[in-house]
């Protein structure tokens, strides 16, 4: 599907992938880059090649916008269990292979209940954390024996769609935290259950506040697909629009008066007198604005 939005001139804004397989994130974002005519662009987040779906792409100014953009996730994909990999899906080395519990849905309902909301999750071996300013996969790959350490994160959905006693195949819908990886609730569900598991296959359905509702395929962008412009990016956050003698004041980063107040540290969309997009601003316990991103900052 074609963006909906008008394009910014200068670039400004958010181009929605739908990832094929095969592709690396970087790999979309060169190609983007030559499609589009620039060099700024940055994803919102790593897909595995193999992995299809979602892929918000920032062009321009918009790269500074990715950390204001919520960072839930949602992914369909399916758990071959009875199979234990160097990667945690079925790409990797296999380690281990042991027949799956005959499980009825009831009870396996249950396990997965182990994995909603809050928990504690390692990420897999090869994956793109950083460990010692090095991806952990360059690591894996040299053969070196890695334990990434668990991080917090919230699987707020996990909804089971099929599960196939035959071929120990489960389908998945879930809904979760940035920084969850779906690799490794796999690898965990299948260590719960004492047979192994591995992913199978991996649908991204939803990041950033984006879905594939508003998604393009690659092979479809050119220099005239249009944006998603950053005011319906950010609509989740409150705004407020610049009386016309509190532009130059903006303009040169200087700190304004807040109307309504809010809490402190609230990110704050603010945008020109006539209605369009301006920057970021931050709110203060004094009741003003500390701008954070100034488009047309002066000088």
């Amino acid at each position: 599907m074609s963006q909906a939005e008008t394009p910014c001139v200068p670039p400004c804004g958010f181009l929605i992938l739908d990832k094929p397989a095969g592709l690396t994130s970087h790999d979309c974002v060169a190609r983007a880059r030559r499609l589009l005519g620039t060099r700024r662009i940055g994803h919102g987040g790593t897909l595995d090649p193999a992995v299809t779906g979602v892929l918000p792409l920032a062009v321009g100014p918009a790269t500074r916008l990715l950390p204001y953009l919520d960072g839930t996730k949602a992914y369909e994909g399916a758990v071959q269990l009875g199979i234990r990999t160097s990667s945690d899906d079925l790409h990797g080395e296999v380690l281990q292979q042991s027949p799956w519990p005959q499980l009825g849905l009831q009870e396996l309902e249950q396990h997965l209940d182990t994995f909603r909301g809050t928990l504690q999750q390692r990420p897999p071996a090869v994956s793109a954390v950083h460990i010692d300013g090095e991806r952990a996969y360059k690591r894996a790959r040299r053969g070196e024996a890695l334990e990434l350490p668990e991080r917090t994160v919230t699987i707020e959905q996990l909804e089971l769609l099929q599960w196939d006693q035959g071929t120990g195949v489960l389908q998945l819908r879930l809904r979760c935290s940035a920084g969850t990886y779906v690799r490794s609730l796999a690898r965990d569900l299948g260590e719960r259950l004492g047979c192994g598991g591995s992913l199978q296959l991996l649908r991204r359905t939803m990041a950033l506040g984006f879905g594939l509702e508003q998604s393009c395929s690659l092979d479809s962008v050119n220099g005239n697909t249009a944006l998603v412009e950053p005011l319906k990016a950010l609509a989740h956050l409150p705004q407020q629009r610049l009386a016309p003698e509190q532009w130059l004041g903006w303009t040169r980063g200087q700190r304004l008066t807040l109307d309504p107040p809010l809490a402190a540290d609230q990110p704050l969309v603010i945008t020109r007198p006539d209605g369009s997009f301006a920057g970021m601003a931050l709110s203060r316990e004094d009741s003003l604005l500390q701008p954070k991103l100034v488009l047309d900052a002066a000088g």
